[in-house]
């Protein structure tokens, strides 16, 4: 219960007011994340890879979220080819177990469950898996639609490669930068989490459960929620780790489906419906699933 009152409810709290107020006004959603796309996030990834340290422990947080990534594929693959789904429901299953929804869910439990300290491992993961998106989504809803190449071009058009660049180099080049544009880049960065919070509760007001099998959203739920964390704890343990970096993984593990992925869906004609409602549904399930997996790595 404490981890739901002082976790998971407080999040909960913003995703509604973003929800309630798209309801009432019907705001332009999509200019709203594009500044938080190419303006708030850049500033909290730069301001982090500027300022963090990053270790050996780093290396293992890459290869640990690739082998993830890639757990979660096979076990998609294997559940399609049991009940016999076709390419297409297979890509629209796989937006949604692949690929969890570390930005503007993920990062702000980890920040209430963790701290600071957590929070910025959670933005370094969260980066590596827009980069995971940018590639291996695009793929998996374009099928036959776009090629591999275009898939990784996209990645260069987004800001957050660049910030990752230029906060790393010139850390490692040990350039100071002035206070007041660090005080700036601050201000500006903090304003990306409420903000991408808002409108991911913005975004679920737009989507709905529409007359689809109960059976594919009961799978893609169930892979998202329970299977995803189970195979990021496996992974974890064949890693010298600390405990804090293993249990902010497992956390993001556990996290319902990007909402990303339904921009994609939508984009490709990817059963943008299917994807919507595994989104919806997952979301929902997550404020009870999240509560427990905050509590089991207490």
């Amino acid at each position: 219960m404490i981890p739901l009152l002082e976790t998971v409810f407080p999040v909960f709290l913003i995703f509604l007011t973003g929800y309630i107020v798209q309801k009432k006004f019907n705001l332009d959603i999509k200019s709203i994340s594009n500044m938080s796309l190419y303006i708030l996030s850049p500033a909290l990834i730069f301001e982090t890879f500027y300022t963090a340290r990053l270790n050996g422990e780093f290396f293992y947080m890459v290869i640990i979220q690739l082998l993830l990534l890639l757990a979660l594929i096979v076990t998609t693959k294997m559940a399609c080819r049991l009940f016999r789904y076709d390419i297409r429901t297979e890509s629209a299953l796989m937006l949604t177990t692949a690929f969890m929804n570390s930005g503007n869910y993920g990062a702000p439990i980890i920040l209430f469950a963790f701290g600071n300290k957590g929070f910025h491992e959670a933005v370094l993961i969260m980066v590596l898996h827009s980069i995971f998106m940018g590639i291996f989504a695009v793929y998996f809803a374009s099928r036959g639609k776009a090629s591999v190449k275009d898939a990784i071009l996209n990645i260069f058009r987004i800001p957050n490669i660049y910030a990752v660049a230029v906060g790393l180099l010139l850390q490692y080049c040990h350039i100071p930068l002035p206070g007041n544009f660090m005080q700036a880049v601050d201000l500006v960065g903090k304003a990306s989490i409420p903000v991408v919070m808002l409108v991911l509760g913005m975004q679920l007001a737009t989507v709905t459960v529409q007359d689809l099998d109960s059976k594919l959203v009961s799978l893609g739920t169930i892979i998202r929620l329970i299977i995803s964390p189970l195979l990021a704890w496996g992974i974890c343990s064949l890693f010298p780790i600390s405990l804090l970096s293993k249990q902010v993984m497992l956390v993001l593990a556990g996290m319902p489906s990007a909402a990303t992925a339904l921009l994609y869906a939508v984009q490709f004609d990817a059963k943008a419906k299917l994807v919507s409602s595994i989104t919806l549904v997952s979301t929902v399930l997550s404020f009870l699933s999240i509560t427990i997996l905050l509590t089991m790595t207490e």
